[in-house]
């Protein structure tokens, strides 16, 4: 049966919004099938703006490798700003896709990756426009299996409620085994209905079915256990790890967006992983163990790529992409491949110890010198012990010194606000550090138009971390502290105009704070804010603290916990954490000594270059780290033409 494109209904909607072109589709590289040449069709969503989630490349690499399949469709649907939102109720012009304007609710499957959990308001407007009930319980054989992915769905339970599967882990190979089996469900004329086949998802042991299984509270809050109510059904759910990333070149065809987007290049993963062991860093410990891209197949992929697309910048992507074994040769082969082309080379940010000249010198050799951005997350040197971050400051100056004295002028240092044993004195030696650095460029360059731009993020503990037990700080102590760090940088005659200084105040952090490590109990939340007109959170301008607030406190209040019991609450070593039955491959008890490491302010190597840690990764996933050097050269060695 052929589905129709909505576009003649929303053609006539788009004079009246902003930015009409991010809902047309028809980019570069974009896939429209024939609706009825496949038997299973998915729906991929990145819930938010357009010009946010064209460039996520967990969305376009899924996109490519289920069109690649014979047989298989996907499409892909965004967020649509408020104005188009009312429109769409207003006309009853469903949630569609932007490749072939077909309505979501038609799909087998309807994924999306969260990268960050304020977007999960957005991901119920999507299932409200799209005619598809809010909640799983409500869904019929006919609605699709609606499904989370990305680093937030490490912990699903908040969305619980509204989701049918969660998959952790590397995406790649587990979409094409989810479609398998819905594939041999629906050939088989869809026995035992919806059920049946999430039964099926549920006992490959690879995909989280939160209906199946029943979660016990005790008296004071705590969860007594999670359960399944199914047999059949694994008491622990694994992640999906992708080993040789080069059998996975993916995208071949990168999209070019037609409306500006967040990033406009051509993006490379150069790695998967990082066992730096930042004790903050969910990304680091979720995505263990470290598996480089070969120097081949990046060059293949960078060539391709750019023939493929026409951009002049390539982001060479990854967690910590200077920890690349062979990052010297990556960046000095293509920077000659491609010297008359003038493409630029970019990394996300570097490691300040990782950062040599000539690195950054065939970084920028055909591209513009743009600031350089470090991250040494903590103020303090005892800071950085407690959360793993091995960075002297000495290091930091000796680094800046190397870059200012080679032309460089602007320098941007991240740090984070409210780490745990955190204290004032920790936060206002930001102030010094920065100050030290612009009297080194100074001293360097000779020169007095020396910037260093202060940027500050709010410290969140998250899952499957060493700091998933430990207490957050409040919104009102980061704003404090904050402002006493703000003061004293305004302070200073001397440097204080050179220092730029950026930071997101406490708020956000609270609500992504409950989202993070919240548990089923907090869906009557989300759902609550949703209703009282809550859309793109990640926003500022569309952020309402006050509506999480006002909607937390009346949805949570029959159970008898606040949002300070999910954020600023530490927890013990026996509590039953909400994701416990969610195995990243982290074993639990290293994580608590890891925690207990930190507080003693005691360091961890990395365990590429060092003996295991027993961390529980490779043997509970059957993985490998996987490292270079290959010892082989970038080719063709002659410039292209």
């Amino acid at each position: 049966m052929s589905v129709e494109s909505v576009f003649p209904q929303l053609e006539a909607l788009l004079p009246h919004v902003q930015k009409p072109i991010q809902y047309v589709g028809g980019e570069l590289n974009s896939t429209v099938k024939p609706w009825e040449s496949c038997d299973v069709r998915w729906a991929l969503m990145y819930p938010d703006a357009y010009e946010v989630g064209l460039p996520n490349q967990g969305v376009m690499i899924l996109y490519e490798v289920l069109n690649e399949q014979e047989g298989v469709l996907a499409e892909r649907t965004y967020s649509v700003w408020p104005d188009l939102e009312a429109l769409m109720r207003e006309h009853h012009v469903p949630q569609f896709t932007v490749d072939g304007h077909r309505p979501v609710k038609a799909f087998d499957v309807f994924g999306l990756s969260f990268s960050t959990e304020l977007g999960y308001t957005n991901m119920l407007t999507a299932l409200d426009l799209a005619g598809i009930p809010l909640e799983s319980k409500n869904r019929g054989l006919d609605d699709p299996i609606v499904l989370a992915g990305g680093h937030a769905a490490f912990n699903p339970e908040p969305i619980a409620d509204f989701i049918d599967a969660a998959v952790i882990g590397d995406g790649e190979q587990a979409v094409l085994d989810m479609t398998k089996i819905i594939r041999q469900w629906k050939a088989e004329g869809r026995p035992g209905g919806r059920e049946e086949v999430l039964l099926r998802l549920a006992k490959t042991g690879g995909v989280y079915i939160p209906r199946f299984y029943d979660v016990e509270y005790l008296p004071d809050g705590r969860i007594a256990r999670t359960v399944p109510n199914r047999s059949g059904v694994p008491w622990r759910v694994s992640k999906h790890t992708v080993m040789d990333l080069d059998e996975w070149p993916y995208p071949k065809q990168p999209l070019v967006p037609l409306a500006e987007t967040v990033h406009e290049r051509m993006s490379v993963e150069i790695f998967r992983g990082c066992t730096r062991g930042c004790r903050f860093c969910q990304a680091g410990m979720i995505t263990r163990p470290v598996r480089e891209r070969s120097i081949t197949g990046i060059g293949d992929m960078v060539d391709k790529g750019l023939k493929a697309t026409g951009f002049e910048e390539v982001g060479l992507l990854s967690l910590s992409s200077a920890d690349h074994s062979e990052i010297g040769e990556i960046a000095k082969g293509l920077a000659d491949r491609y010297t008359e082309d003038k493409i630029g080379l970019s990394l996300p940010s570097t490691r300040v110890d990782a950062f040599n000249v000539d690195l950054a010198n065939e970084l920028t050799r055909n591209g513009r010198r743009s600031g350089l951005t470090f991250a040494p997350e903590g103020g303090s040197e005892r800071l950085r012990k407690v959360i793993n971050k091995m960075v002297s400051e000495e290091d930091l100056i000796r680094t800046v010194a190397t870059a200012y004295g080679n032309g460089w002028r602007q320098v941007k240092l991240y740090f984070m606000c409210g780490l745990p044993t955190e204290t004032d004195e920790d936060v206002l030696q930001i102030a010094d550090m920065a100050t030290r650095v612009i009297q080194k460029g100074r001293e360097v360059s000779g020169a007095n138009d020396i910037r260093c731009t202060v940027s500050i993020g709010g410290f969140v503990p998250k899952p499957h971390t060493p700091f998933q037990w430990a207490p957050q700080l409040s919104a009102e102590e980061t704003d404090a502290r904050l402002e006493k760090l703000r003061d004293k940088i305004r302070g200073d005659k001397k440097y204080g105009r050179s220092i730029g200084f950026r930071y997101h105040d406490g708020k956000p952090g609270i609500v992504e704070g409950l989202l993070s490590r919240g548990d089923r109990r907090i869906g009557a939340v989300i759902r609550a804010v949703y209703e009282d007109g809550g859309r793109f959170d990640g926003w500022r301008e569309h952020f309402s603290y006050d509506r999480w607030m006002s909607s937390a406190e009346k949805a949570l209040a029959p159970f008898g916990v606040d949002v300070d019991w999910y954020t600023t609450r530490e927890r013990g070593y026996e509590e039953v954490l909400p994701w416990d039955h969610l195995d990243s491959g982290l074993d639990k008890d290293w994580l608590w000594e890891d925690w207990q490491d930190s507080l003693d302010e005691t360091e961890v190597e990395d365990c590429r270059w060092t003996p295991c840690f027993d961390c529980g990764v490779c043997p509970a996933m059957d993985t490998s780290i996987q490292i270079g050097p290959t010892g082989k050269k970038l080719l063709p060695l002659t410039v292209v033409k």
